[in-house]
């Protein structure tokens, strides 16, 4: 019963502490700073409203704007990926972000890939994962509109168009819950990051006494693909890997 009494306790003080937050206000107060040129202010206030708990891709894409009128790119780079990750048709992020990225020391080619892929991908990220969703339901409620036309319907032409017709909406109802999960695990993707380091050395192996590979700068975008105690192995977009501390990367 303690336990039980302790939890419940814990709840509702966390639900007080976020009831207790106006983010409404603090938006308003992010926006009029940002608007005053004061934007170091402006990044406090947006964090300040992340870290209570609400999240959206207009605060990441208005802390990304912050960050970059400071100069500071690593941060800006950060914060414009993970607007894209909530809202990726957002033309007005990821022009930014083309903006943000130019200012990156390292210019990396990227593997090419199939061109197939590039298209889904592209065609994928033209809505959010809950534009995608609603668009399954939709599809499904037209394909079994045009079902009922089929059994119901008199006429060739009309039972002909609703089979057709039919399958054409299911398959795209099936696209669409297969774009929404996809779109759906890049949110949940924790294997992005962004340099934070204005010059990071990457290393042969996780170990300070290991070889310099390559450096890397502040704002470079990159995969993580594996840890070890406080190291992170990473990989660029040309295929480079190699090792650096985890405190010179954040997690998109």
């Amino acid at each position: 019963m303690r336990v039980t009494a302790l939890i419940i306790t814990c709840l509702l003080a966390a639900f007080t502490a976020r009831a207790e937050f106006d983010a409404d206000a603090a938006w308003d107060r992010g926006n009029n700073a940002y608007v005053q040129g004061d934007y170091e202010l402006a990044a406090d206030i947006y964090d300040s409203i992340r870290n209570a708990g609400y999240v959206s891709s207009r605060l990441y894409y208005n802390l990304g704007n912050a960050y970059f009128k400071m100069g500071r790119i690593g941060p800006s780079v950060l914060n414009y990926n993970r607007a894209l990750k909530i809202n990726p048709s957002d033309a007005d992020t990821r022009h930014n972000l083309r903006v943000a990225s130019a200012y990156v020391k390292d210019k990396i080619d990227s593997v090419p890939e199939f061109f197939l892929r590039t298209w889904i991908r592209a065609w994928r990220q033209s809505m959010s994962s809950n534009g995608w969703a609603v668009l399954s339901l939709v599809m499904f409620a037209v394909a079994m509109g045009l079902v009922l036309l089929y059994l119901l319907s008199g006429r060739l032409s009309l039972r002909k168009a609703g089979f057709y017709g039919a399958l054409a909406a299911l398959l795209l109802a099936f696209v669409s819950v297969a774009f929404a999960a996809g779109q759906k695990n890049d949110i949940l993707d924790s294997g992005e990051a962004v340099v934070m380091g204005n010059a990071v050395s990457v290393k042969s192996s996780p170990d300070s006494t290991s070889k310099d590979i390559f450096i890397i700068h502040e704002g470079t975008k990159v995969r993580i693909e594996g840890r070890l105690n406080q190291w992170v192995e990473i990989s660029l977009a040309d295929g480079n890997k190699g090792w650096v501390t985890e405190s010179a990367v954040e997690v998109i």
